[in-house]
């Protein structure tokens, strides 16, 4: 895999970034939650003026480049002593071609960077896919979580982490 480009994003990428959020979680997400929780979580957490409120109370946003074709975005922020990575989203295409792989080691990067130890993240108990890459990675699950996330809807996950120590 070539390397890809990890830029920071600006308010005026929020619309594309949607745009591949709409297209990577009604083909990921549909048969795994369903198409009406994911109408909801598009609304909610993925749209353009979403992350624009998410960024204004501290979350980073970076896209992901191939050349010059958008592929993914990621997403985190600090929380407490970790590294909490919100969101990595890579286009079906492009899965398993280690895009994910070269997102995590930048943001082992930045955890580094903030002298924190732990990356952890969320993940739907029934993303079976992403479990198993997070755990090629280094990630372990620590808990079980269930979140009322609104609209009638729960996000029923895991608690994943890494220990930068152990990578």
């Amino acid at each position: 895999m070539q390397p890809i480009s990890i830029t920071k994003a600006k308010e005026e990428d929020l619309t594309a970034i949607a745009n591949l959020a709409d297209i990577i979680w009604r083909e990921h997400y549909t048969p795994i939650i369903g198409p009406e929780q994911v109408e909801y979580m598009l609304h909610k957490f993925q749209s353009a003026s979403a992350m624009s409120q998410q960024i204004s109370e501290g979350v980073s946003y970076y896209t992901l480049w191939l050349d010059d074709l958008l592929v993914g975005y990621l997403s985190f922020y600090t929380k407490g002593e970790v590294l909490f990575l919100s969101k990595i989203y890579v286009l079906l295409q492009l899965r398993g071609q280690g895009v994910g792989q070269q997102a995590v080691e930048f943001i082992k990067g930045q955890a580094k960077a903030q002298g924190l130890e732990r990356i952890q993240l969320t993940v739907n108990k029934n993303n079976t896919g992403s479990i198993t890459a997070y755990e090629r990675m280094g990630f372990k699950k620590t808990e079980e979580v269930v979140m009322d996330i609104g609209g009638g809807f729960v996000m029923d996950d895991y608690v994943m982490e890494l220990f930068l120590g152990d990578s």
